[in-house]
């Protein structure tokens, strides 16, 4: 079909931000910005169940009001906060998507990947910077225990939740969804080594805890002090290379462009269900993946910060740090990444959905924790990897029990409720689990 060029996309605004050849799949057969066409872009969204999250959008402005004409009002700042994050998320998700639609599949999918990541990464980074005590739970402002609960929650979320929920919804439209074990093999490889890598400083530390003595008594005395300092110094010293190792795994995958892996996604997308009817549906241009991405951005930022604010509020009111940081926060922040993923399923786009749920996990674990632990590292913050022994329990069988439901190659519903189940039991635990003012197993010791 003859295509007017000077109305598309075919000439790229900026050289090294947009490539010089549009995919067609995101063509969007327009150029700049219409408010009309980006409003109703973006009430579509990437599927129906994201389409419904957009209802949310005027808890937005509520919140708005909320932070600044009711700051006597904490926990319904909190909430409604938390509530609008969800519609915001899901525009950045979106934006991202329609950006990755833009590029060729495997550069594309990693596009998407990190843009789903980047509310995590604020959350983070707004959490180091408003911590500033450094014994007991957040409500006496010490929020490494919750950042460090998210850290390990954001990947057990993908992992159990969203990836159950990924095999329970695909198998309800197909009794049996497969997918490539280059995928699932290089993922769940990764995710090893990642959940090794964090889990270094807490098994340093738990080995030596019972060493340790009161005062100091001769030069080679191994007091508590130098034990919390050599697990930080261990911590700094594991992320930087933990980030290094993420570098060499975008390298792999950017130079996988016209290997198996953008094979397995390019025939992954023609046996989507809905194919004709996606390609059909109107897309952003280039400008308006740029106008929504900055929106999100600043509006995210904005309800991060009003959430963190409010997190002393909500632990003095009854909520464990444990499950806020091991369920509460990772909930909103992956909630478009989610949504986006469970749609791929039902489509039968099972290697798609397993990318969006094992590439965050890889990404949080090799950058997104490592990042929290350097950024603290400059603003002064003790932050590090010395994990509860509760938590690092739970990942590693949350990687264990998804690295062999992936071994065959095939998923069905039954695995996706055992997944979830889990899940819900992980969430039951950690409700129950004591704040870090009155129980820890790996944190800060007695004199």
């Amino acid at each position: 079909m003859a295509r007017n060029h000077g109305s598309s996309e075919s000439t790229p605004l900026l050289q090294h931000i947009i490539p010089s050849h549009v995919h067609p799949d995101g063509e969007s057969g327009r150029s700049g910005f219409h408010l009309n066409h980006f409003l109703n872009v973006s009430w579509r969204s990437g599927s129906n169940a994201a389409k419904y999250v957009n209802l949310l959008w005027p808890l937005v402005p509520v919140a708005l009001v909320l932070h600044y004409a009711a700051p006597k009002h904490p926990l319904l700042i909190f909430l409604f906060a938390y509530l609008a994050m969800i519609p915001v998320a899901n525009l950045l998700g979106f934006a991202g998507q329609e950006y990755a639609r833009k590029m060729p599949k495997v550069s594309g999918i990693l596009i998407e990947t990190a843009f789903g990541s980047i509310v995590e990464i604020i959350l983070f980074t707004i959490l180091i910077s408003k911590h500033h005590a450094g014994h007991g739970s957040s409500e006496h402002g010490n929020l490494i225990p919750v950042i460090q609960a998210a850290i390990l929650g954001s990947i057990i979320t993908n992992l159990l939740l969203c990836l159950g929920a990924c095999f329970f919804v695909g198998g309800l439209r197909q009794q049996s969804q497969k997918f490539h074990a280059s995928i699932s093999e290089v993922g769940t490889g990764l995710l090893c080594v990642a959940g090794f890598g964090l889990l270094i400083p807490s098994a340093y530390f738990s080995a030596l805890k019972g060493s340790v003595v009161p005062i100091k008594t001769g030069h080679h005395s191994f007091t508590k002090e130098l034990l919390e300092h050599n697990t930080l110094r261990i911590s700094q010293v594991t992320s930087i290379l933990l980030m290094v190792a993420f570098v060499f795994f975008i390298i792999y995958n950017a130079r996988s462009q016209h290997s198996i892996f953008d094979n397995v996604l390019e025939a992954d997308e023609h046996h989507d269900l809905d194919r004709a009817t996606d390609l059909a549906k109107p897309k952003f241009t280039f400008t308006e993946c740029i106008v929504a991405l900055v929106l999100s951005l600043v509006l995210v930022t904005m309800l991060a910060v009003f959430l963190v604010e409010r997190i002393e509020d909500v632990v003095e009111w009854g909520i464990p740090d444990q499950f806020l940081g091991l369920i509460l926060l990772p909930l909103v922040e992956k909630a478009a990444e989610h949504l986006t993923a469970i749609d791929e399923a039902w489509d039968g786009q099972m290697n798609f959905a397993l990318f969006h749920c094992i590439g965050p996990s890889i990404q949080t674990a090799l950058f997104n924790a490592p990042l929290v632990v350097i950024v603290g590292w400059i603003l002064g913050k003790d932050m590090d990897l010395n994990f509860e022994i509760f938590m690092v329990v739970l990942l590693v069988l949350s990687i264990v029990v998804v690295g062999n439901f992936l071994r065959d190659g095939e998923s069905n519903y039954l695995e996706g409720v055992l997944l979830m189940i889990i899940y819900v039991i992980i969430a039951v635990a950690s409700w129950y689990y004591p704040n870090p003012d009155v129980a820890t197993s790996n944190g800060v010791l007695s004199s």
